[in-house]
């Protein structure tokens, strides 16, 4: 963990974050700035700034709990799309340095483009909104898990 990462800070529970996913090595919440309502990102617990620094077996296992998530995120907030991002470096866009999966719902008519930086298509949303979609978004979880 590092003390000075947002990620690490909401993983300890030090700040506020609306989860939808923890187990022994993964944490999921939506972003407190989404492109997209159910805009959901996926980390691991323990502190890697980027995916060169990831043991392979670790990835592996995020990537799979990201495949989980994309389905719960694509059922609950009826998306014709999911995007899954990963950013690696400052110059791809990344501006939290603790490894992170963005899975971001998409329906056609939301306008978003490919070619500007996700920051400038990004929105803040109030916390009360953000735990109503987390619970949508965990309720289609369970159901996938059964």
């Amino acid at each position: 963990m590092s003390d000075d990462c947002v990620f690490c800070q909401i993983i300890q529970k030090k700040s506020p974050a609306s989860f939808i996913y923890e187990d022994h090595w993964v944490v999921a919440f939506l972003s407190n700035r989404p492109v997209n309502e159910g805009h959901t990102l996926v980390i691991p617990k323990n502190h890697y700034e980027n995916i060169y620094e990831m043991p392979d077996s670790e990835l592996a296992y995020l990537s799979n709990v990201v495949k989980q998530i994309a389905h719960a995120v694509r059922d609950a907030m009826v998306a014709e799309g999911i995007r899954v991002v990963q950013n690696n470096g400052s110059a791809s866009g990344q501006v939290v340095f603790h490894f992170h999966a963005h899975v971001i719902p998409l329906k056609p008519h939301e306008g978003f483009t490919h070619g500007t930086a996700y920051r400038e298509q990004t929105h803040g949303r109030l916390p009360e909104a953000l735990d109503i979609d987390a619970e949508k978004i965990r309720r289609h979880l369970r159901e996938t898990q059964q």
